[in-house]
């Protein structure tokens, strides 16, 4: 089920992992040039697994895998480059200092898990996407555009499960 709240976020009941596919999948056909996704959710929610599945819906070939210690991972060969980014492990200071902004204003689609952790850095306009343990396989997606861009991304998100459109 996919629904919009009353505070400006949308949820998506991910009643399995293929629908949480399905999701990342569907965000990534909507992807261009400068897209900014603010990924969080508690350890083992499938951050990970989001970013993997937003990526092969984007055509990048190489198996994607979290950048925990190398904070940024590239890959080229998809329809757009792909930045999957990973600052759990890392301060304010270092990632301002790391040039994440090259990542995240440039022409690629920019993935960041632990996103709310570097909350100054990021674009004004970007999705802010949470993932949530809902039970053994099931996960509550949460998601809020900002910037008009994204808004219409929300308004027009064609998801499994739900009635077509969100929000709706």
């Amino acid at each position: 089920m996919n629904r919009q709240t009353m505070d400006g976020w949308y949820e998506y009941e991910a009643l399995s992992e293929a629908d949480t596919v399905s999701f990342a999948s569907a965000l990534a056909r909507l992807a261009v040039p400068g897209t900014t996704l603010a990924l969080d959710g508690d350890l083992g929610a499938g951050k990970t697994r989001f970013a993997r599945a937003f990526a092969e819906a984007l055509g990048v070939p190489d198996n994607v895998n979290s950048p925990t210690f190398t904070i940024v991972k590239e890959y080229e060969g998809g329809r757009l480059p792909f930045y999957h980014m990973d600052v759990y492990r890392i301060s304010l200071l270092e990632a301002d200092e790391l040039g994440l902004d090259e990542y995240l204003y440039g022409e690629g689609v920019s993935l960041v898990e632990w996103a709310s952790l570097i909350e100054p850095l990021l674009p004004e306009e970007r999705l802010e996407i949470v993932i949530e343990h809902a039970g053994e396989q099931a996960r509550t997606i949460r998601y809020r555009p900002l910037g008009e861009p994204y808004a219409q991304w929300c308004r027009t998100l064609k998801l499994p499960g739900g009635e077509g459109e969100s929000g709706r």
